[in-house]
């Protein structure tokens, strides 16, 4: 059994895990709501990049996190991997067990095109594997919180709901999600010579997964062409954590399980999660199969 850094107790910590991710979900939901407004829309964006933007919400909502675990556990022997903070200086402190792993504002570009797909995920990782995971949905009201094999899904007001993934395991029956912006043909390929029986197309990984655990969709395939932006770290932590407490699966397309803490942080190749871990291996080597009849990738 893991036992969590001296000093910290469970109950304690999901409760303000809980009040910290609500009040990040009010600043996202505020700039989201100013994002309407032409007028503000320059103030609320720090950036011209449109490849990776940065917004006044991806800050503060950083800055809370980073704040409040910070001056809750002043002497707990844990460190902090922050998406925007490692932007500003490219390395992290990866000499302790016990590792927080944020992305203050997943889904930026939905964010700032009003598509409501966009989270918060934070991980606690130990002996970098997700342990404790958080994927908040403000537009939805949904906050997922897992802690090894447990997991449930509580709204603003408190009120609990169970997970309902479905349990199709044939290939072609299954309904895909897959990214608004950041598709390529190599992956529009693939989803064609599948067949999936539906496609859904959403930002944020950690709505993606979401749509898993609810039962809207069936499996999601992330592919990074060499050479080009792969997703890292902050981006999978969380999302893994509550995909696994709730018996689906994501590893790479080998079936092995993702690799935390490299030198650049990057899952890139294929990465594949699917609702159910008995029949991930199996749903992996038929996507294999397929991508080598039709000489798809890389």
């Amino acid at each position: 059994m893991i036992k969590l850094p001296f000093g910290v107790e469970i109950n304690n910590l999901i409760d303000n895990l809980r009040s910290l991710s609500w009040e990040a979900a009010d600043i996202m939901l505020y700039y989201a709501n100013n994002l309407k407004k032409l007028e503000q829309k320059n103030e609320i964006l720090k950036n011209k990049n449109n490849c990776d933007p940065v917004t006044l919400a991806d800050l503060e909502v950083n800055e809370l996190i980073i704040n409040r675990i910070n001056e809750t556990y002043q002497d707990t022997n844990w460190e902090i991997l922050s998406e925007e903070n490692f932007k500003i200086q490219a390395n992290y402190s990866d000499n302790v067990d016990w590792l927080w792993v944020l992305d203050p504002l997943d889904g930026t570009k939905d964010f700032i095109q009003g598509t409501q797909n966009y989270a918060m995920h934070l991980a606690l990782n130990y002996k970098r594997k997700p342990y404790i995971g958080i994927v908040l949905i403000p537009e939805k009201n949904e906050l997922w919180i897992s802690c090894a094999e447990k997991i449930w899904c509580e709204n603003r007001d408190g009120n609990i709901r169970k997970q309902n993934l479905s349990e199709t395991n044939i290939l072609e029956e299954m309904t895909i999600v897959t990214s608004k912006n950041h598709r390529n043909q190599k992956l529009k390929d693939l989803i064609e010579k599948i067949k999936f029986k539906k496609t859904i197309v959403m930002g944020s990984i950690g709505c993606k997964v979401a749509s898993i655990l609810r039962g809207d969709s069936d499996i999601y395939i992330a592919l990074s062409l060499p050479g080009k932006n792969a997703p890292k770290d902050w981006d999978f932590a969380a999302p893994e954590a509550i995909l696994k407490a709730a018996g689906g699966s994501i590893t790479n397309i080998d079936n092995e399980d993702l690799v935390y803490g490299t030198v650049d942080l990057k899952h890139s190749g294929i990465i594949i999660a699917t609702n159910n871990k008995l029949n991930h291996k199996r749903i992996c080597s038929q996507v294999r199969e397929i991508i080598e009849e039709f000489n798809i990738f890389p």
